[in-house]
């Protein structure tokens, strides 16, 4: 069984590698050189729903132990969580834009889509204005997330707002699912992941501080 792991994980990386254009930071793993709790872990990230290495995956195997809690914690808010999906992936998006982490945006944009999301509710997100024609709870879910990243607290009436209707859990939630994917971000953002060239749908990447 390890050993029919190891070949998926072989190949997923070398997928991962090529769909992720211009890292120069944590390059690809390769299973051969990779410690037993490496392989644990990108076992454990293969046999669930995501299927694949990329994102940053690659990058949190340096850190095993953490990297196989942190893809349980992203497991459940990206596919259990309580939040409608299409609300869920609306909250991802508003991260990877304030973030400006492109990879972010390429791989959660059609998810969103998919979900629900109005193409013309993204394009006013990836141009950095608050969105036109959004429903009552996508206004929750932005105002909300906006203020917790851009204020790092949240109003009273939007709290209240986000708990009437989606409950203690869905608040709990929503707030659990804009700091992972900053975590997400951050990591995409220092590891230099980028999608592929020629992609549509990505953002800039932020300025490299100079030393």
């Amino acid at each position: 069984m390890r050993r029919a792991g190891l070949t998926i994980a072989s190949l997923a990386l070398s997928l991962g590698a090529a769909a992720a254009q211009g890292v120069d930071r944590f390059p690809p793993l390769r299973p051969e050189t990779m410690s037993p709790a490496q392989k644990s872990a990108a076992d454990a990230i293969l046999s669930g729903p995501r299927k694949s290495l990329d994102g940053p995956f690659n990058a949190w195997l340096r850190s095993p132990e953490l990297g196989d809690r942190l893809q349980k914690v992203g497991e459940y808010l990206r596919f259990n969580s309580s939040l409608p999906r299409d609300l869920n992936e609306f909250a991802i998006l508003i991260t990877g834009q304030h973030w400006s982490s492109g990879y972010e945006w390429f791989a959660h944009y059609p998810l969103a889509i998919k979900a629900g999301l109005k193409p013309e509710i993204a394009a006013d997100l990836k141009a950095g204005r608050r969105p036109a024609g959004m429903s009552a709870d996508e206004a929750l879910i932005y105002d909300f997330s906006t203020q917790l990243h851009r204020d790092r607290q949240v109003s009273d009436r939007v709290y209240k707002g986000v708990v009437d209707r989606f409950g203690e859990q869905g608040a709990m939630d929503l707030i659990a699912v804009n700091g992972y994917y900053d975590l997400v971000c951050m990591t995409l953002n220092v590891a230099r992941v980028q999608p592929p060239a020629g992609s549509e749908q990505t953002l800039a990447p932020p300025a490299i501080p100079a030393d």
